[in-house]
């Protein structure tokens, strides 16, 4: 019998004054044969803690990132994969955001994010979209395009992949 963390986990697409979307580069630190991916900044919600400030609280953490205007919840997702030797089935809401696009101050990753991650860049949304690297969520090149153009989605949309990833 295997343990599986199951959780409750907010992500941001966060967006810069120039259209750019902040990625994070980052690997399985327990599992050499995956791929490399960029992935949206996020995490586990902490108990008492709303989907909007997990996000706000990631971006700090994991990008140095002071204030962003947080924006609804575009997306949601369960996502079911194996990261560090652990198994996950958690679901997701993604909100939109917007900053100033700094990322100065200190991170503070936790030990298993500061194995995995290899930094973090911004993105010209059609750059991305014309990458193949692969993504998190995997379905974000697909729906990405009308988020970036202000066209939020009331519901939000479920972007579940099909099947588990990474």
């Amino acid at each position: 019998m295997t343990f599986v963390l199951r959780r409750k986990a907010a992500r941001v697409a966060c967006f810069d004054p120039g259209g750019r979307i902040l990625m994070i580069r980052a690997v399985d630190p327990a599992d050499a044969s995956k791929p490399p991916w960029w992935e949206l900044p996020g995490g586990g919600i902490d108990p008492g803690e709303t989907p909007e400030q997990t996000c706000l609280r990631e971006l700090r953490e994991e990008a140095g990132m002071a204030e962003a205007a947080m924006g609804p919840c575009i997306w949601t997702q369960r996502a079911q994969f194996r990261f560090g030797g652990w198994d996950f089935d958690q679901t997701e809401r993604i909100h939109v955001a917007h900053s100033d696009g700094s990322t100065e101050l200190d991170t503070k990753l936790e030990a298993l994010e500061a194995l995995a991650f290899r930094g973090m860049r911004w993105w010209e949304v059609e750059e991305l979209l014309a990458n193949d690297e692969p993504t998190v969520p995997p379905r974000l090149r697909e729906f990405l395009a009308p988020i970036a153009a202000g066209d939020y989605p009331d519901p939000p949309i479920d972007i579940s992949p099909p099947t588990p990833h990474l």
